[in-house]
């Protein structure tokens, strides 16, 4: 077995959401600034020696969809030979990407490796919001006011539900992710 060394930890700055002097930036700028600052920190080790980055993220949408480890490898710099896996773990992702890294170096599976987490919960603007009593949290830049919508169409019982349902789908452009989320709070709505 290898030994397993963490060679430079970074962090990025921390802001208040929503009115902080980040809540603009992107997750996977922050993200690559400070993969940047950690390979400043190491200069014996190119760019081109990092295997694979693993970025934890408790939040995986918006901004932070996707595989936002790859996209943040990217705008870090680093070759497209370097793969990179985004994880969730909610608020334990950024630990665990680091387990993950250790035991692949540990085992033998890579030499270098970078892994950390997403500095951003939410993505800007958003906050969660429960969905009347479904228990579905719905957190996007539009959650206010299609959670409104989706309790106008809990509330409006079986008879109109589907009204109003194509009337959240309408007014609010929603997408095939949020349509979804509609069959399941129909679903949670008809098991009761």
């Amino acid at each position: 077995m290898k030994d397993v060394i963490i060679a430079a930890a970074v962090r990025t700055a921390v802001g208040k959401a929503p009115r902080g002097a980040l809540r603009t930036m992107r997750p996977d700028d922050l993200a690559a600034y400070a993969i940047n600052g950690a390979l400043e920190r190491v200069t014996a080790l190119d760019r081109s020696e990092i295997e694979d980055v693993i970025l934890g993220c408790s939040m995986p949408e918006a901004e932070q969809g996707l595989n936002v480890a790859r996209v943040a490898s990217f705008r870090a710099g680093l070759p497209a030979s370097c793969s990179a896996m985004t994880i969730n773990r909610f608020c334990s992702s950024g630990l665990q990407s680091i387990a993950l890294a250790a035991e692949r170096i540990r085992g033998g599976g890579a030499e270098a490796m970078l892994a950390g987490a997403i500095p951003v919960v939410t993505p800007a603007g958003a906050l969660p919001e429960v969905v009347g009593d479904t228990g579905v949290v719905v957190a996007s830049a539009a959650a206010e006011p299609l959670a409104a919508g989706i309790a106008d169409a809990l509330a409006a019982g079986p008879e109109r539900r589907r009204a109003a349902r194509e009337r959240v789908l309408r007014e609010f452009s929603v997408d095939a992710r949020r349509r979804g989320l509609l069959d399941l709070v129909d679903r949670a709505l008809r098991s009761r």
